[in-house]
C-alpha cells in the first residue's frame, strides 16, 4: 500500500475487495461497469487537464506556504465583518470535531437531538437580543437574509396592496453596500422597485409595502428609528432592520420599537472572518409570520412517551413540497456556524456579552477622545463601535498600511474605524500612532479605557436577555466541554457510521483538508482588504476556479454562491442576463422535469421565470416527446431547461444530448443541477452533455462537510458566452464584464471553506478524482445487487446499472402495515442514518454510499437492510405493536423494569451481532411532528410552558 497516496485513504474499497464486489455486481472489471453505466457518446476521451496528486504532507506544506502570502494586517474596516475571538473550547470541540462537522441536516430528529438543542439555544439567543418572538435556525449571510426579509414582506402585502400592485421598497442609504447589491439582484425578477434614500426624509405613501434600515448605520452612527417605524406602521408599511448582533447587547432591541423583521450576521459571536465566510445569518420576526419564514425553525415537541423532544418545525415550507409555490429556495443553512455562535453566548452568558460589548464601546470612545486631542474631527454624534474621522484619507492609508493596519476609506477626506472584540489597548495605541504621524505630532499613549458611553439614554437597552438556565450554567471550560460532548453523543454523524443519503453525497471530510480552516492566516482576514494583501487566497481561489472549469468543461466559474440553492438562482440570473443582452426580454419559460430537485422550481420562480413541468416516462427518464412538444410550444419565450444529470432517479439518461439540443434549437439555455456531479467527475461533464451552466455543491462532491446542515458552497460554472455575466461585488471587483449584481455578501462567498475543496482536488489529482467517481458508481451498484431479491430498485440504466445512487421501492410493504418512515426509524436501531426518504418518489429510499465507504461498512448496511426486510415479512397490517412501528428503541426503554413488547430486548436493540460492538442509542423515541406544529415553541422555554396546550 502506498502510504503517501491520499486516494488510498479517501477511497473506501481496497484493491483486494474489487474482485468480490465485481462478482456480486456481475461485471468482469471496473471498466466494464463504467461502460455499462455511462452512455458512450458522453464519456470523456481524454484525462482531465489537472496536475498530479500531492501527498497529504506535500499539501500541508504547500498550503502553509500559500498562507504565508496572506498579510496579517489588523483590519478595522467594519461593513459587517469584525475580528473576533473564537473560544478555544468551541474551536476544538465544535469547529474541529467530526462529531459536529460531519453530521447531516436534522431531518431524522431522533438521532439529531444534540444539534437541535444547540440550534434551539441559537434561536433563543436571537429572539432575546432582537426582542422578537420568533427566529429561524440561521440563513446564509446578512445580505441574503435582508433579501429574504424583503421577499417575505412582499409576499405579506395586504390584499389591497396586491390589487394595487404596490411594489416600492424603501432602502435606507445607510444599508451595507453588499446588502444593497443583493437586494437589487432579488428585486429585479420580483418587479420590486427599490427606492434608496435618507430615512429622515422618507415620505410615507401608499406606494410602499416595506422598508429596511441599518442599525447602527453602515458607518457606525446609531439612529433613533422609533418615529420612522411608528409612522410606517400607521401607513401599513412593514419594516425590516439589519442589526449588528453585538450592538444589541447595549442598544434598544428593534423588536421593542415595533419592527416586523430583524436580520443580521452572527459572525461577531466567535466566528472567524474567513475572507467572507461562512457565517450564520439570523432572521427574527413576528409570530404571525411563522408560515412565511424562510429556512428552518427548530421547535419543541414530544416523543411517543411524552418526553420533550426537538425537531425541525413547520416542514411544509420545505421546498421539495412547495416547489414553484415556494417564496424562498433556502435549503442549506449555516448550522455549524450557528452552533458556534450559540455556544459563544452559552459560554459567555449575558454578563460576558455585556463585558465584551462594553469593552468594544469604551475602546471606541477612548480612541475618539485621543484622536480629538490630536485635533481630528470625529463626526458620528452617537455610535457603538465605529468612528468617522475627517482627515486626509490618502495620507492615512499610506501610513496605516506601512503599519500593517487597514481602515475603511469612505472618500479622500473621510476614514472610518470599526473597533472589535480583539482590539486591545496596545492596538488603540498603534492606531493613534498612525494618526499622530500623519499630523506630525507626538503620539498619545493610552493605559486604560474611558468609563463612558455616547449612546443616548433613550437608545440604551434596558431589557434583560439570555435569562434561560443554559446561558448561565456553562461558563467554565470544563462545564462547556462536557455540555458539548453530551450534545454530540446524541447525534449520529459520519464518525459513527455511513450516511447513505441519496443526492447528498456524505463523503469523507479528510483531516488534511480541514486543517487549514483553523489556521489564522486563512481564518482572520477581512473580505474587503486590498487584494495585494491576500496573494495566498487569490492563488487558491483562482486555481480552484480553474480546476472547476476543467472538471466541468466550462470557461468560467464564480465561487460567490454560498449554497446550492444560491447557485441555482445565480445560474438562472446569469441566463436571464444573457437573454436580456440579446434583446430577448420575453424569454421567461423554464422547463423542469417532474423528477427535479425541489429547489429547482423555487429558484426558477425567484429568478422571475414561469415553471412548465415536463413528464418522466415509466423508467424515470425525461419524456422526450413531452419535452419537445413543450419546448416547441414555448419556443418564442423559452428561457431554460433545468436538468439534473445523472437524473434524480440515479440514471445516466442516454438521450441527454438530444434533450439539450431540443432546448438550444428552441432558443433556450440548459442549466444542469450539479447535485449528482459525484457520478461525473473525470468520466463526463456538463459541457459534454450540452449544458450551458451548472452549479456544483462543494459540500457534496468536493468534500466540504455538511456541518449538520451547512456550511455549503454552490459555485456556478458557465460556458464562454455566459462568462461576462458572472456575479459581481460592489466593494471588491470580481465577476464578469457585465456581471449581474451580487448573489451573496462576500466577493468569493464562503472563501474559508473553499480551502477544503482545493485540498480535495490537489490531493486526489487527475487520477484520484476519476477513481473516486468510478468507486462511487462501484459502491452504489454493489449495494444495489446485494439488496436484489429483497428490495426492488425503481430505475436503472439501459444495461441495468445504477449511477452513484438508486431508489429502493418501499411501497409494497404497505400491505404489511409498514411505511417507509418505519424503515427509516428502524435503521437507527442498527446504527445507521436513513437514506433519503420519499424523494423524489413518495414511499421510497434513495441510497447513495459514496466512494469513501469501505466494503465492511457497505456490508453492514446491506445486512441491516436485509434484516429489516425479514422483520417486514413478520409484520402485519393488523398488529402494529412490532419492532418496526416501535422503532427507534431508546436506552430508557431497554433498561426499564417492565418490558411488555412481543419481542425481546435483544431483538429491539441488538438485531445483528455487529451492533453490539458500536451501539448508537437514539436519545428520544419517535417524535410527534403534528403536535410540534400545533404548538410551535422555538425558544428554550421549559416543557411546562407548553405541555398544557395539547
Amino acid at each position: 500500500m502506498r502510504t503517501d497516496s491520499f486516494a488510498v485513504r479517501h477511497i473506501g474499497p481496497q484493491e483486494g475487495d474489487l474482485d468480490k464486489m465485481l462478482n456480486v455486481i456481475g461485471a468482469e472489471s471496473l471498466d466494464q461497469l463504467i461502460f455499462e453505466t455511462i452512455p458512450d457518446d458522453i464519456l470523456l476521451k481524454e484525462k482531465l487537464d489537472l496536475p498530479r496528486a500531492l501527498s497529504e504532507n506535500e499539501f500541508l506544506y504547500h498550503i502553509q506556504k500559500l498562507a504565508a502570502r496572506n498579510k496579517m494586517f489588523k483590519s478595522y474596516i467594519g461593513l459587517g465583518y469584525h475580528e473576533t475571538f473564537t473560544p478555544s473550547v468551541i474551536k476544538r470541540n465544535v469547529l474541529e470535531s467530526p462529531g459536529w462537522y460531519t453530521a447531516y441536516t436534522p431531518y431524522q430528529a431522533e438521532i439529531a437531538q444534540g444539534r437541535l438543542e444547540a440550534l434551539l439555544n441559537y434561536q433563543t439567543m436571537i429572539c432575546d437580543l432582537t426582542g422578537m418572538p420568533l427566529a429561524n435556525a440561521s440563513l446564509l449571510d446578512e445580505g441574503t437574509a435582508a433579501a429574504e426579509a424583503m421577499a417575505m414582506l412582499f409576499e405579506l402585502r395586504s390584499r389591497d396592496q396586491k390589487k394595487n400592485n404596490t411594489c416600492k421598497f424603501f432602502v435606507s442609504e445607510e444599508i451595507l453596500p453588499q446588502t444593497l447589491s443583493i437586494l437589487k439582484t432579488r428585486a429585479i425578477p420580483l418587479d420590486i422597485e427599490l427606492v434608496i434614500g435618507d430615512h429622515a426624509d422618507f415620505e410615507f405613501s401608499a406606494d410602499f409595502f416595506g422598508a429596511i434600515l441599518q442599525y447602527p448605520g453602515k458607518y457606525g452612527e446609531v439612529y433613533d428609528y422609533k418615529e420612522f417605524v411608528a409612522r410606517a406602521n400607521d401607513n401599513n408599511i412593514k419594516v425590516a432592520v439589519a442589526a449588528d448582533i453585538l450592538s444589541l447587547v447595549m442598544l434598544t432591541p428593534p423588536g421593542e420599537f415595533g419592527v416586523d423583521v430583524v436580520v443580521g450576521t452572527t459572525q461577531r459571536f466567535g466566528i472567524p472572518m474567513g475572507y467572507g465566510g461562512p457565517h450564520a445569518a439570523y432572521f427574527a420576526t413576528r409570530e404571525e409570520y411563522k408560515r412565511n419564514v424562510p429556512g428552518r425553525i427548530i421547535g419543541v415537541t414530544k416523543d411517543v412517551n411524552g418526553n420533550r423532544a426537538l425537531r425541525m418545525a413547520l416542514q411544509t415550507r420545505e421546498q421539495h413540497i412547495k416547489r414553484d409555490k415556494a417564496t424562498s429556495n433556502i435549503c442549506t443553512a449555516q448550522v455549524l456556524l450557528a452552533v458556534m455562535a450559540g455556544m459563544y453566548a452559552v459560554y459567555h452568558g449575558p454578563e460576558g456579552l455585556k463585558y465584551i460589548s462594553s469593552k468594544v464601546h469604551r475602546s471606541a470612545i477612548t480612541l475618539a477622545k485621543a484622536l480629538g486631542q490630536l485635533d481630528y474631527e470625529q463626526t458620528n454624534p452617537s455610535y457603538f463601535d465605529t468612528l468617522v474621522i475627517r482627515t486626509n484619507a490618502v495620507a492615512i492609508r499610506k501610513t496605516a498600511e506601512n503599519h500593517e493596519i487597514n481602515f475603511l476609506y469612505i472618500d479622500d477626506n473621510t476614514v472610518s474605524i470599526a473597533i472589535n472584540e480583539a482590539t486591545s489597548v496596545d492596538d488603540l495605541n498603534d492606531i493613534i500612532a498612525v494618526f499622530a504621524e500623519v499630523a506630525g505630532k507626538e503620539t498619545i499613549v493610552l493605559h486604560t479605557l474611558e468609563e463612558a458611553t455616547v449612546i443616548p439614554e433613550n437608545l440604551q437597552r434596558t431589557s434583560d436577555f439570555l435569562e434561560n438556565e443554559v446561558f448561565h450554567a456553562y461558563h467554565s471550560e470544563t462545564a462547556l466541554m462536557r455540555y458539548l460532548r453530551k450534545l454530540e453523543r446524541k447525534d449520529l454523524s459520519l464518525n459513527h457510521s455511513m450516511i447513505s443519503l441519496g443526492s447528498c453525497t456524505m463523503k469523507l471530510n479528510a483531516a488534511s483538508e480541514m486543517l487549514p480552516v483553523s489556521m489564522a492566516q486563512w481564518a482572520n482576514i477581512h473580505p474587503f482588504v486590498p487584494v495585494d494583501q491576500v496573494r495566498g487566497y487569490q492563488e487558491v481561489l483562482s486555481e480552484l476556479e480553474q480546476q472547476l472549469n476543467v472538471i466541468t468543461g466550462f470557461a468560467g466559474t464564480s465561487l460567490q454562491p454560498n449554497s446550492g440553492a444560491q447557485g441555482e438562482f445565480a445560474g438562472l440570473m446569469v441566463i436571464r442576463a444573457y437573454h436580456e443582452a440579446n434583446g430577448d426580454t420575453n424569454r421567461n419559460i423554464c422547463l423542469i422535469p417532474a423528477s427535479a430537485h425541489g429547489t429547482n422550481p423555487a429558484s426558477a420562480v425567484m429568478a422571475g421565470m414561469k415553471v412548465v413541468v415536463t413528464k418522466t416516462d415509466e423508467k424515470g427518464n425525461i419524456d422526450i416527446d413531452d419535452l419537445r412538444e413543450k419546448a416547441e410550444k414555448h419556443h418564442e419565450n423559452l428561457a431554460a431547461l433545468m436538468v439534473t444529470y445523472p437524473s434524480t432517479h440515479g440514471v445516466f439518461e442516454s438521450s441527454i444530448k438530444e434533450i439539450t439540443r431540443i432546448i438550444h434549437d428552441n432558443g433556450g439555455q440548459v442549466y444542469m443541477d450539479g447535485a449528482n456531479m459525484n457520478a461525473q467527475v473525470g468520466l463526463t461533464n456538463p459541457a459534454t452533455i450540452g449544458a450551458d451552466v451548472c452549479h456544483l455543491n462543494l459540500h457534496k462532491t468536493f468534500a466540504i462537510p455538511h456541518g449538520g446542515g451547512g456550511p455549503g458552497v454552490g459555485p456556478i460554472c458557465v460556458a464562454k458566452h455566459l462568462v461576462q455575466f458572472l456575479p459581481s461585488n460592489p466593494v471588491v471587483k470580481t465577476g464578469g464584464e457585465n456581471g449581474i449584481t451580487a448573489i451573496s455578501a462576500a466577493p468569493w462567498g464562503s472563501a474559508l471553506v473553499c480551502l477544503i475543496s482545493y485540498g480535495y482536488i490537489k490531493m486526489l489529482g487527475v487520477n484520484g478524482l476519476t477513481n473516486a467517481t468510478r468507486h462511487a458508481i462501484l459502491n452504489a451498484n454493489y449495494i444495489k445487487n446485494r439488496l436484489s431479491g429483497h428490495f426492488d430498485v425503481l430505475y436503472t440504466g439501459e444495461r441495468g446499472r445504477a449511477a452513484h445512487e438508486m431508489i429502493v421501492d418501499c411501497r409494497p410493504f404497505k400491505k404489511n402495515g409498514i411505511e417507509v418512515t418505519d424503515i427509516a426509524k428502524r435503521l437507527m436501531d442498527y446504527g445507521f442514518h436513513s437514506p433519503t426518504v420519499s424523494f423524489p418518489v413518495a414511499g421510497t429510499l434513495m441510497i447513495e454510499p459514496t466512494e469513501s465507504e469501505n466494503l465492511d461498512e457497505l456490508d453492514r448496511f446491506c445486512d441491516a437492510m436485509i434484516s429489516i426486510r425479514k422483520e417486514i415479512d413478520h409484520a402485519t397490517a393488523e398488529d402494529t405493536n412490532n419492532v418496526l412501528k416501535n422503532a427507534p428503541h431508546t436506552l430508557e426503554m431497554l433498561t426499564a423494569d417492565q418490558w411488555d413488547l412481543p419481542y425481546s430486548r435483544k431483538e429491539a436493540a441488538y438485531p445483528l451481532d455487529y451492533v453490539a460492538e458500536n451501539k448508537f442509542w437514539p436519545s428520544v423515541r419517535r417524535v410527534d411532528d403534528a403536535y410540534g406544529d400545533r404548538n410551535l415553541m422555538c425558544t428554550c422555554a421549559p416543557i411546562e410552558a407548553y405541555i398544557e396546550a395539547e
